[in-house]
């Protein structure tokens, strides 16, 4: 069921590059849902995905999930904080030398509704979402038509350079 009238769409990213990435994504998801004021609306399919950034680890598994928050409920610092606390309690270990290094579970907050900030702490839209096939792909998949920073997802994926070969994405 969509979000409802009383309800913001949030979209939030999911990856992983351990050995059970599959149960980290599981995990992460889980995690998400026991929230009050929140409710996972659909997940998008996932896919392996190339490194970005740091090529020397394992490929990726990623997806996308649209959660409906209650409004007035959550805010989008308090919810990526919430987040950034499930991160640690499943294994997250940030290396600040290794930014884009391998990691038990990463989960961004890309879209809050239509709200943007400039808070450095929380910053929406997702700052580098449109620079990444990974986040896209499955994106498209749950909200083709939803607009970013003034542009279509399709317009941000003819932008990149990318390839899929199934639920194979290399970038």
């Amino acid at each position: 069921m969509s979000p409802t009238a009383a309800e913001l769409p949030v979209y939030i990213s999911l990856g992983s590059n351990t050995p059970d990435a599959a149960q980290m994504l599981d995990a992460a998801s889980a995690a998400l849902e026991r929230l009050e004021g929140l409710r996972l609306v659909r997940s998008a399919s996932r896919y392996t995905t190339e490194p970005q950034g740091y090529a020397h680890q394992p490929w990726f598994e990623n997806t996308v999930l649209e959660l409906a928050v209650e409004a007035g409920r959550w805010q989008p610092r308090e919810l990526l904080a919430a987040m950034l606390g499930m991160e640690a309690a499943l294994g997250r270990r940030r290396d600040p030398d290794l930014r884009f290094g391998p990691r038990s579970i990463d989960m961004d907050l890309l879209l809050f509704g239509t709200e943007t900030s400039t808070d450095v702490h929380c910053l929406l839209p997702h700052p580098r979402m449109c620079e990444r096939a990974f986040v896209l792909v499955p994106l498209a998949e749950l909200a083709p038509d939803i607009i970013v920073n003034g542009r279509s997802i399709a317009h941000w994926l003819d932008s990149l350079v990318w390839r899929r070969e199934g639920r194979v994405i290399f970038q």
